[in-house]
């Protein structure tokens, strides 16, 4: 005997499949491979055309061929057929083949635990108001998909939207609760695949002409801090990344040796500040420049670069302090400085023999210094489209091109002091900010993506020198909109000018970083605030888990008793005449919606003498209650009901 699962699937409700897994794996369009997304496509207009056709598949071994073929395209895509994206890739390519083999229920009900399982994999790509308000729709219409599949009310389209509109409502308690009491652990609840954070833009650990360039033309958040206090000036406000004191002609990279902790002279007072860090998949925290007080946690290296032993792959918030006047490392390490005075032998020979000629004059490490800015500022350009360099690119970019961004002149004065004798070394970071007055956080975009230099100098120590402060003032002093020319490939978000699409920008931000604090930052510390404010100072997962199914349980018997409340007063006679059939379904007699009780009453006397007589004295009196006068007196049905039960 087929079971229901096995059933034909209604016509009527593959459209509303299509749709469902339309709404699943549409945003997926945006981060996967073209022609992975033109397939499913392909295949799902081909799953449309075989119901609207009333068609089916000319044979079981044309779907194995796609399987095959589908799962060698992931293959030769991403290299393995494991992961977020190869993973996340073929339960679309997946969803769709299924499409085309709906024939029964169960089919139907594949596509729609698939869908459920989908939604979730958004998760591993966005968690903004805009993905949660898309998942919100498409878990509604999967839903109603489900109610369809199982004969929702009047099975219409409205009222079954209805019903699943309703049914998630009154979930929504339960996923309070569970959002608010489920014990937190820091980090993901399941382990993620090794690819999950692919594709995260952020300062690299490497330096080369064109690199901060690049990141700068993203308008992407890098991270946001609010000042206990008023905000320093911009001027002051450089967040220190990696410190870049290896060089290959080329490119600049870190030190990989371990050193001693940096030796820092406070000279103002503290800035506290908190700091919420997007995620960037790296190790540094981009603390603002020196930092005096770090969590636990967090390490400042020999070079004042805050860092943890974790990259950074998932957004984080820091209670920090700065001290923006500072002395640093007055007595360095010898091995650091010659470190900081190695250049590649025969490079850049132009930029050796200017520096050489500053050194030979006898001028004061101060002078040479002065030199460099002065140079700079004559004649150079500040542009985010510099022209490509060739080997020697320090000398074309000096004496030819003139033309860089901040790489460009970090790089160019850190080779300078260096052939001059005066240790020095490129910063990486970010410079600036924009401060949202709505809710007072300022808020640091890839576009801030900075570099500057810093030298050594006898009984000072390091001191930080910003090329492109000679170059281009307004970068610092307010900013890179400023700074550039126009038509410079800045992201059309930064170069806002209008008032009310600034204010827009300001308020839709402010949300976002709202939901990002509250709800996405929901983390065991934020939990713990939350239950002391409630009375709960001391609990551990035993007491949030016993806390959380008492509080459920709560909220199940009053749902329970509100649907009941709501249900249908059932009319006496006919719950009677229900149990009758259902008695007389156990003896394999079944009602047809059709059939009326007189008409029942005859089929069961010819085809079921034995029980002719006992099921016709019970429509008589059903039909007596029913349509007679007796319409009060359910004794004679009851009666006759328990007799045919005998």
């Amino acid at each position: 005997m087929s079971t229901r699962a096995d059933q034909a699937l209604e016509r009527q409700a593959s459209p509303w499949l299509f749709a469902s897994a339309v709404a699943t794996a549409a945003p997926h369009v945006s981060h996967q491979a073209y022609w992975l997304s033109a397939l499913s496509l392909l295949l799902l207009l081909w799953a449309v055309r075989l119901w609207w056709k009333d068609e089916r598949l000319p044979g079981r071994w044309l779907l194995i061929l796609l399987v095959v073929a589908g799962c060698a395209g992931i293959l030769i895509e991403f290299r393995t057929l494991f992961g977020r994206d190869a993973g996340v890739a073929m339960l679309v390519v997946f969803m769709a083949m299924k499409l085309l083999e709906l024939k029964s229920r169960r089919d139907a009900m594949v596509v729609v635990v698939l869908g459920y399982f989908l939604l979730l994999t958004h998760y591993l790509y966005s968690q903004s108001i805009p993905t949660g308000i898309w998942l919100l729709f498409a878990l509604w219409l999967l839903t109603t998909t489900l109610i369809r599949l199982h004969g929702g009310p009047s099975n219409t389209g409205g009222a079954s939207l209805r019903y699943a509109a309703r049914l998630c409502l009154q979930a929504i308690p339960f996923m309070l609760v569970l959002y608010l009491l489920f014990p937190r652990i820091s980090g993901p609840l399941w382990g993620l695949p090794s690819d999950a954070h692919a594709g995260m833009t952020g300062l690299s650990d490497s330096m080369s002409p064109g690199s901060i360039s690049r990141l700068a033309q993203s308008a992407d958040i890098a991270f946001r801090a609010r000042f206990i206090d008023a905000p320093p000036a911009k001027h002051k406000l450089y967040w220190r990344g990696p410190v870049l004191e290896n060089f290959d002609g080329t490119t600049w990279r870190p030190h990989t040796g371990q050193g001693a902790a940096a030796a820092l002279d406070r000279m103002s007072p503290p800035v506290r500040y908190e700091l919420t860090l997007e995620a960037h998949n790296q190790r540094w925290i981009l603390a603002l420049d020196a930092p005096v007080s770090l969590p636990e946690g967090i390490f400042l290296n020999a070079a004042l670069a805050a860092t943890q032993r974790q990259p950074v792959t998932e957004r984080q918030r820091f209670a920090l302090a700065a001290s923006l006047d500072y002395r640093f490392n007055a007595d360095e390490d010898p091995q650091t400085l010659q470190r900081n005075l190695s250049i590649p032998a025969q490079a850049n020979p132009k930029t050796r023999a200017l520096a050489l000629g500053w050194r030979q004059t006898g001028l004061r490490p101060e002078e040479i210094i002065r030199k460099a800015q002065d140079l700079f500022a004559a004649e150079f350009t500040y542009t985010l489209q510099p022209p490509l360099l060739g080997p020697n690119g320090i000398d074309e970019f000096l004496f030819v091109t003139r033309r860089g961004f901040c790489e460009h002149y970090a790089g160019a004065f850190v080779f300078l002091m260096r052939a001059a004798g005066i240790p020095a070394r490129v910063v990486t970071g970010y410079q600036g900010g924009e401060l949202n007055p709505l809710d007072g956080h300022l808020v640091v975009r890839q576009s801030d993506a900075h570099a500057w230099a810093e030298v050594w100098l006898e009984g000072r120590g390091w001191l930080r020198v910003d090329p492109t402060a000679s170059v281009s003032p307004a970068r610092i002093e307010t900013g890179i909109v400023d700074a550039l020319a126009f038509g410079e490939p800045l992201p059309a978000l930064v170069q806002l000018r209008a008032d009310w699409l600034r204010n827009l920008r300001y308020r839709w931000e402010a949300v976002n970083n709202a939901w990002n604090q509250h709800i996405l930052g929901y983390d065991p510390q934020r939990q713990r605030e939350l239950l002391s404010r409630l009375g709960l100072p001391d609990t551990d997962w035993r007491s949030l888990a016993t806390l959380m199914g008492i509080v459920c349980g709560i909220l199940l018997a009053a749902t329970t008793a509100w649907t009941l409340y709501q249900r249908p007063r059932i009319d006496p006679a006919l719950r009677l005449w229900h149990k009758a059939l259902r008695q007389l379904a156990r003896r394999q007699v079944h009602c047809a919606p059709w059939e009326t009780p007189m008409a029942l009453a005859q089929r069961v006397r010819e085809q079921h003498p034995e029980l002719g007589e006992a099921f016709q004295n019970v429509v008589d009196a059903y039909l007596r209650v029913r349509y007679g006068d007796a319409n009060d007196n359910l004794t004679p049905l009851r009666d006759a009901v328990a007799r045919f039960e005998q």
